[in-house]
Parts: structure tokens; C-alpha cells; sequence
């Protein structure tokens, strides 16, 4: 049986040192058989995390912070819609489900714990700030705030809930624009480098190019986070020469674009992380989905199964071991989304 520790019996402790959060959490330094991730349902071990797909969507809301309302969409629509694509997924093997959409761009806690309730699905979803194109998806209080001020919010979501709910982030989603960073995007890097150090939670960053990865580096280094704490989001744009340095140190590389359309081109990625003896740090998605708000019904919805049927067959057929699709599926999603602060030499 699966082993949920509910938000009921979740307790957590916190003190306060100097101008940023020391947020005290016994279970972050828990040993490793009690390692534990953070679902929309509860605490759970990281061992019951299963085959995992690290970054889908259910919700998306293209129409900026400004005019961003759940009033803009039926929830038990969209519910009806999501329901039978997870079901699907669920049936193919997956069992733990990452919800990428941030807050003012399609994240509805609710409607999440009742799709994990409904399937059986662990499903994760995140606190953080989307602050790529053009930063249209940022509220105003992110271009005036400062870093900690912004951390402080997203620490809150995780030691008191998302919206009242009582329902905590299992990870970070921030997001940036290409190389130079604005003064904005930095500060959101900074901000997910204070939340990250007073509570553990995996930082995951939609990246424009290269340069930006590296840029971000920089900034968790100076705030002494590792950088095995961030996941590249969205790497598989980049040079197969970037993907090895990020890797090498110990930072997630992502590849999350799998589609029926371009099986051969992530083929080519993996065997390149093969070759290079580094898989361990590698994980793979689909970024699909998902009911889109403003669309008649919420328009095309797309399934999250291509993994089991194209690409894992495919795999399989070019030489991928089971212990190596497991590694990238199973073994890799439970080391990245433990929740554990991760600082130079503990990775």
C-alpha cells in the first residue's frame, strides 16, 4: 500500500535567522530509506515514486498575470477533460506525475488533488514564478520585490499551502528568457536559490539557451547551492556539448519535448548521455497535455503516452538496457525530487 503522510499529520517547525529563512524541517535530513517527496496528496516516500514523468501539464493559461483568473475556466470541465488521458498514462505504468503549469499560468491545486484522488496517480506540483516571455506571466509584486521577499511567498506556500488549500509544492518551476538575464529573471533564480537552502525543494528552470543555464549556475554558486539542486529544463534545444558539462557537474539535464514527430532526435540525445556514461543526471518527458483555456472545450488535448508506446520500444530497439530505461524513468525523477538542500559536496 502506498504510504501518504497527509497534510493533516505533516507537521514541520521553523526558526529565523538574520534576513532569510532557516526553515527547520526533520525530515530533510531524514536517513535514506525515509527519503521523501512532496504530493498534492501528502508527504510519500521517494521509493513509491514509480516510473515518473517529470514534467507534463494539465491547465494551461496563456493569457497573462495581469488578466489571470480561475473564473476563466470550469474546473469540473476540465477535470472531465484531464481525467481519461491520466487514467490512460496511469493504465501504460506511469505512477508519479510532475505538473509543470506555475501560479498565473494554469495551476489549480485543487483540481490536481482531485485527479491524483480520482487515478491513483502521485501527482507533484510546484510554487515559483514563470518569468520567460517577456515576463508576461509575472504579478506585479515580482518586478518590486526583492528575492527574499519573493522566496519568503513561495517558503509559505510549503510550510502552509497554496492558496489556503493546505495543499504544499513538491518543487520549484521558474522560468527565464535567453542569455543576459533581466534584473527580474535573476531575481527569481536568486529568490528559488534562498527557497531552495530553507527547504529543499528542486528547482526546475525553463531556460532559453546555454548561456542562461550557465548564468543561473552562477548565481545558486554565489548563494552556495549545488547545482545538483536545478533541473535544465527544456536542454534538448541546446548543444549535445552543453548537455555533457551540465551533467558532468552534477546538474539535471531535461529532455521534455518527446513527441511521435521527433523520436529519432531524442534517440540521439540519450545515446549521446550513454556514450558519455552519463544517464544518471538526465530525465525525460513529454511537456504534453493539456486543457487550454480559452479554446472551445479546451481545445487539443494531447495524450501523455507516447514514452510507453515510441519512444521506450524504440529505445529498447537500439540497444538501451532495462536498467538504463529504469535509471532515467525511476531511479533519476526519485533522486531529483527528494526533498533534500543540496549544497557543494552533498549532492
Amino acid at each position: 500500500m502506498k504510504k501518504i503522510i497527509t497534510r493533516k499529520n505533516f507537521i514541520q517547525k521553523s526558526v529565523f535567522a538574520g534576513a532569510g529563512f532557516l526553515f527547520f524541517n526533520p525530515l530533510l535530513s531524514a536517513k535514506k530509506d525515509t527519503e521523501i517527496v512532496m504530493t498534492v496528496n501528502g508527504l510519500m516516500p521517494s521509493a513509491e515514486m514509480g516510473f515518473t514523468l517529470t514534467h507534463e501539464h494539465v491547465l494551461v493559461d496563456f493569457i497573462g498575470a495581469e488578466k489571470y483568473s480561475k473564473s476563466r475556466y470550469d474546473a469540473d470541465e476540465v477535470y472531465n477533460t484531464a481525467l481519461p488521458f491520466l487514467l490512460d498514462v496511469k493504465n501504460k505504468g506511469c505512477k508519479t506525475f510532475v505538473d509543470c503549469s506555475p501560479a498565473y499560468l494554469g495551476r489549480d491545486v485543487k483540481i490536481f488533488e482531485r485527479l491524483a484522488r480520482a487515478t491513483g496517480l502521485n501527482i507533484i506540483t510546484n510554487t515559483g514564478y514563470y518569468g520567460a516571455a517577456g515576463e508576461k506571466f509575472l504579478p506585479p509584486h515580482a518586478f518590486t520585490e526583492t528575492a527574499q521577499q519573493l522566496a519568503n511567498r513561495w517558503i509559505d506556500e510549503w510550510k502552509n499551502g497554496i492558496e489556503g488549500t493546505g495543499i504544499k509544492p513538491g518543487f520549484m518551476k521558474i522560468a527565464v528568457d535567453t542569455a543576459p538575464l533581466t534584473p527580474t529573471q535573476r531575481k527569481l533564480i536568486e529568490a528559488a536559490a534562498i527557497t531552495h537552502l530553507a527547504t529543499g525543494l528542486l528547482i526546475a528552470v525553463h531556460t532559453g539557451d546555454a548561456k542562461a543555464h550557465i548564468e543561473q549556475l552562477s548565481i545558486l554558486k554565489a548563494y552556495n547551492v549545488s547545482p545538483s539542486a536545478k533541473i535544465w529544463v527544456h536542454a534538448q534545444g541546446a548543444d549535445k556539448t552543453d548537455h555533457i558539462e551540465a551533467a558532468k557537474i552534477k546538474s539535471w539535464v531535461s529532455f521534455d519535448g518527446v513527441n511521435p514527430d521527433n523520436i529519432d532526435t531524442y534517440l540521439a540525445l540519450l545515446q549521446n548521455m550513454k556514450d558519455n556514461k552519463l544517464l544518471d543526471y538526465v530525465l525525460v518527458s513529454q511537456d504534453s497535455g493539456w486543457y487550454n483555456v480559452g479554446d472551445p472545450k479546451g481545445g487539443l488535448y494531447k495524450s501523455y503516452t507516447c514514452i510507453f508506446t515510441r519512444l521506450i520500444p524504440a529505445l529498447k530497439k537500439n540497444g538501451f538496457t532495462e536498467a538504463e530505461i529504469d535509471q532515467i524513468f525511476r531511479v533519476n525523477p526519485k533522486r531529483a525530487f527528494t526533498i533534500k538542500v543540496r549544497k557543494p559536496g552533498n549532492r
